[in-house]
């Protein structure tokens, strides 16, 4: 599968994200992803430790799919706690791309409440697009 960011001329560059992405080929939805386990434990009270473990959960959606993580074209983020989120902008990227590599798909942030497991601090979904074949 191949992708093209779109990075409207003149416009400042985006750091850590696209404004855009163009793809070809089969959709995944990946619903929201948090930091638990595959036996649904929180291994982490710690934001970057929940935030790691959902984007793992998501890699490993993709993969059972058939994909890899630079075929997801699109995350959107739910976090609890904006001033820690932008407090830890450092921890958060390497921990991002530890996952993630130096992907960096299309993405929105969200700042909510509060999340229906009360022990998360983020909930993530994905969109990746994978090949045909």
């Amino acid at each position: 599968m191949s992708t093209m960011t779109i990075h409207p001329e003149g416009w400042k560059p985006a750091k850590g994200y696209a404004n855009g992405i163009v793809a070809e080929g089969r959709v995944l939805f990946v619903g929201g992803q948090i930091g638990w386990t595959a036996d649904q434990v929180f291994e982490s009270h710690d934001f970057i430790g929940q935030m790691s473990q959902a984007l793992r959960n998501i890699a490993d959606v993709v993969r059972a799919a058939g994909g890899d993580v630079t075929d997801i074209t699109r995350l959107t983020w739910y976090v609890t706690d904006k001033k820690e989120y932008v407090a830890r902008q450092k921890e958060i990227g390497a921990a991002y791309r530890e996952v993630m590599g130096y992907h960096f798909p299309a993405m929105t942030m969200v700042v909510v409440t509060a999340l229906v497991e009360d022990e998360a601090q983020v909930e993530i979904e994905a969109t990746a697009v994978l090949s045909d074949a």
